[in-house]
């Protein structure tokens, strides 16, 4: 029999990856909030994997409880990922992570919208896994890749989230609405978005390569709707992000005074 894989949250995308490894042959062991995780890690010190299913609030104080004998088996999920999540825990071994291109709402099975890149020790697990499923990933060969595809994924969420605070006032509700109707305001977010990866992560990035895989996601689902109920709390966020690293970002915080700020 397979290590068991333990997987950290019960939320809707963690039952999609729950359900892959069982299919895939892998006993898995949930926790939940009640579970004494280091208990737990006295009786399985050497899980296949430990995959890390809540969102991206709750992560950091998540890890901060990671019992060291699983440190170097961790698999990461999360929306709004960059390197830096993790790059200062220390760990013994790179985390496996996937940026997530299928979703799951309550009551509805899981949508892909494209290929899943996957990168780390464990990729090739996730991969399988997933592929019982019929989900589509892909390992990457580098960190370097991993970064671009975290920031790609990013400015997707967010370009979409913050766009259509303002853009459902004009019953503009979908991506594809979004993109054909509202493009000069989608680049105007996406450029104050892009202008905060580059600041968390030190790095430049191609801005129309960057475009242009949000438009592919686009493409993927194009009645994907824009605004969730969390774009309030991303594009806050975001603002805390560009305070921190000092930037500007004029069209956010324009946003968020006329949707967000004047709402409350």
């Amino acid at each position: 029999m397979q290590n068991p894989v333990i997987v950290i949250g019960m939320g809707e995308m963690a039952s999609v990856f729950t359900r892959a490894l069982l299919r895939y042959g892998y006993p898995v062991y949930p926790v939940n909030r009640e579970t004494d995780m280091q208990a737990l890690a006295q009786t399985i010190p050497e899980p296949s994997l430990v995959l890390i299913g809540v969102g991206e609030n709750t992560l950091h104080p998540v890890l901060s409880k990671i019992p060291a004998p699983w440190l170097s088996r961790l698999g990461l999920l999360q929306n709004e990922l960059l390197p830096r999540d993790w790059k200062g825990l220390n760990l013994p071994e790179p985390p496996t992570v996937i940026s997530v291109w299928f979703e799951k709402k309550k009551g509805m099975d899981y949508k892909v919208l494209l290929p899943s890149p996957i990168y780390g020790p464990r990729a090739s697990l996730l991969i399988n896994a997933l592929a019982t499923l019929d989900i589509p990933a892909w390992e990457l060969s580098s960190e370097e890749e991993l970064e671009f595809e975290l920031v790609r994924k990013n400015i997707y969420i967010l370009t979409t989230n913050i766009t259509g605070l303002v853009i459902h006032r004009f019953k503009a509700q979908t991506v594809k609405e979004m993109w054909a109707d509202y493009q000069d305001l989608a680049r105007e977010v996406a450029s104050d978005v892009i202008d905060i990866q580059e600041g968390l992560t030190d790095h430049r990035f191609d801005r129309e390569q960057l475009i242009g895989g949000m438009v592919d996601a686009i493409k993927g689902d194009p009645a994907h709707r824009c605004m969730g109920r969390s774009a309030p709390v991303r594009l806050n966020r975001a603002i805390e992000q560009a305070d921190e690293a000092g930037l500007a970002v004029p069209r956010l915080r324009e946003i968020y005074l006329n949707e967000v700020e004047s709402e409350i």
